[in-house]
């Protein structure tokens, strides 16, 4: 299994950014995915999900209505729009296999830093 998320960088709060992973070593179009972050000094945390058609999508509490998760199996990608940054959505975000997945192992992880 071989993640590799990229379109992280530095925003002002209320700013957005599109995240993306490339996925590859398994069945991406058969297989639920999420997104995790990681901030700094805290534990991993599972932010959205989604089943493997994309019919089903889960958020976090404190993303939802500012973040939508979405993919496209034809490219084996997968997305994450984030609107309306705040400087707790600071972090390392990963791209993880399978529903409210938080196994990041194979995956490389891009830095998201909401700050003015």
């Amino acid at each position: 299994v071989q993640l590799q998320a990229y379109g992280g960088g530095l925003v002002q709060p209320g700013g957005s950014l599109r995240l993306a992973c490339g996925a590859s070593g398994f069945l991406f179009g058969s297989s639920a995915m999420s997104w995790a972050r990681q901030a700094p000094g805290k534990g991993l945390e599972s932010v959205s999900s989604t089943t493997a058609a994309g019919g089903a999508r889960d958020y976090a509490d404190s993303v939802k209505g500012r973040f939508t998760i979405s993919r496209d199996n034809a490219k084996n990608t997968l997305y994450l729009q984030m609107n309306s940054l705040q400087p707790e959505d600071t972090g390392l975000y990963y791209c993880v296999r399978g529903f409210k997945g938080t196994n990041i192992q194979g995956s490389q992880g891009t830095q998201v830093t909401v700050s003015s």
